[in-house]
């Protein structure tokens, strides 16, 4: 049995020495690959440079990503060249990335610009041009301005693919809230299983993460809680558990 699981949060570039990222450490996932293991699955593990791996191991290939755009095409370069029974997506995929950066100035002109062209009030079409203006591509932006201008566009939703792609391997996803009521997590988890095709969604909160905590629902794509743990080392084995068990029926 194969399972692919990733982990860690992707780091999203605005030039070669900047990047967006979050905090994810990738410790769950990693926890979550070390019981496929210890069951003798082969797992293909795909992580990036700061995170927690699992322990080595001959069933273990480690394959390390940046930003979104590498996470896609690593994603589907091992989906289209292997057969997973399943696939664990517990990295923290950004929702945006880095389109364009300006100067103080830059900003200024990019505007005005907007704004003689359109002789009239700017509306989204016309902010969007602002992602791809005629600028030289700057390998490191200067220091040199008081503030730092950043036009974020929206990111691919990565978990999107991998049905596409093997429309038959068990899912598992994972939906992240910030201090919410369980009513509302579970119900924010509810709805993205038609959007992402998952088979079991883990709904968590980041404000119940905390040291030796992690509050976590693990939901069928029937909407229904079939596990409630309160630490990372008891949701990873709630998913080992579940996987395992659906392929022994």
């Amino acid at each position: 049995m194969r399972v692919l699981v990733t982990a860690g949060g992707t780091s999203e570039k605005i030039d070669d020495v900047r990047s967006i990222t979050n905090h994810s450490s990738g410790r769950l996932g990693s926890l979550i690959a070390e019981g496929f293991l210890k069951k003798q699955f082969v797992v293909d593990y795909v992580t990036t440079a700061q995170a927690k791996r699992p322990t080595e191991n001959k069933n273990l290939q480690c394959y390390e990503i940046a930003g979104t755009q590498d996470l896609t095409e690593q994603l589907q370069k091992l989906l289209q060249e292997k057969h997973y029974d399943a696939v664990i997506h517990s990295m923290a995929v950004s929702d945006f990335t880095p389109a364009q950066s300006f100067s103080q100035e830059d900003f200024l002109e990019e505007l005005n610009y907007l704004f003689q062209e359109k002789k009239g009030p700017l509306d989204k079409e016309d902010l969007a041009q602002l992602a791809t203006p005629a600028t030289k591509d700057e390998k490191k932006i200067s220091s040199d301005t008081d503030q730092l201008y950043l036009v974020l566009e929206k990111t691919p939703k990565v978990i999107q693919l991998i049905k596409q792609i093997q429309p038959e391997v068990l899912l598992v996803g994972f939906k992240l809230l910030v201090d919410v009521s369980k009513e509302t997590l579970i119900n924010a988890a509810q709805t993205s299983f038609k959007k992402n095709q998952a088979d079991y969604i883990l709904a968590n909160d980041l404000a119940k993460i905390k040291s030796g905590q992690h509050i976590g629902y693990l939901l069928d794509k029937q909407g229904q809680i079939v596990g409630e743990k309160q630490t990372k080392e008891d949701i990873a084995q709630l998913i080992v558990e579940t996987i395992n068990n659906h392929y022994r029926r």
